[in-house]
Order: C-alpha cells, then structure tokens, then sequence
C-alpha cells in the first residue's frame, strides 16, 4: 500500500474541534476501519485539539496543526501547538491532573488519548509548544475479530 499524507492547519478555536476530528476520521476511511476504531480516533483526535485550544493558548490567538500519515495498516497522528508548552509533563499524563480546574475540566484528556490509541507520546517545551503523537492499527484480521 502507497502511503497517505494529509497536513492541516487551523486557528486554536473550540469550532475547530470537529472540523479536525472529522477530517481525520474521513482520512482514515481508507482503512475500513470499524465503527468503534473511528470513535476511538475522533475522540482521540478532539481531546488532542482541545488540549491546544484549552492549555496551550489559553483561549488566545494560536494555530493548531494536525498531520496524519496511513503506513501500510496503521494511522499515525501528529497534532501540534506553538504554546505555553507543559510545566511538569510527567505529572500532566497522570490522570484526573489538570491545569484549568476552574473551567471544570477532568484532567483526562492524556488518559483518555492513550486509552484508544495503540501507541502515544508527549513531547513538550516550556514556551515552544506540544506534541502529540498517536497510532492506531487497523488490522483487518483484529478489526473484524
């Protein structure tokens, strides 16, 4: 199978959440992926876009780019910010942590991320930015298992 790329850039605006995860979900399709691996994605995909919209730009002016590559039967991700970058990664993977408990949030976004993907990983700079990488299998003989 040739490889697929897509790039997209988009303003850090909550609007944007679902242009992205659609947009990777359709990017995807190729792969004839199950209903539930493409729910894992999009959601996947929409906590890894809130996270710039919500931590990295704080509500302010940033862009967010989303990269994506299909390599034989797997989906890899890139999601990245220019941002504030992340304080203490170590701590902001553990689960139920968050840096914004006065809007609510549920500090699960990592979690949640990790939990659907098969593979995961957080590179981040103080005042550079974030990024996220992702993978998801779509192995036709564990898809309709």
């Amino acid at each position: 199978m040739i490889k697929n790329y897509l790039k997209l850039q988009f303003y850090a605006l909550p609007r944007n959440q679902a242009f992205a995860r659609d947009a990777v979900a359709a990017f995807c399709l190729e792969l004839n992926p199950s209903l539930s691996a493409l729910s894992d994605v999009k959601t996947a995909v929409s906590e890894a876009v809130t996270n710039c919209t919500v931590h990295a730009y704080g509500g302010g002016e940033g862009l967010v780019t989303v990269e994506c590559e299909i390599e034989e039967s797997v989906l890899h991700i890139k999601i990245s910010d220019e941002g504030k970058g992340i304080a203490d990664l170590n701590q902001a993977v553990q689960p139920f942590y968050t840096s914004a408990p006065s809007d609510e949030r549920s500090g699960m976004g990592f979690t949640i991320m990790q939990t659907f993907m098969d593979e995961f990983k957080v590179d981040s700079k103080r005042g550079e930015g974030t990024v996220v990488y992702m993978s998801k299998s779509f192995n036709s003989e564990v898809e309709n298992a």
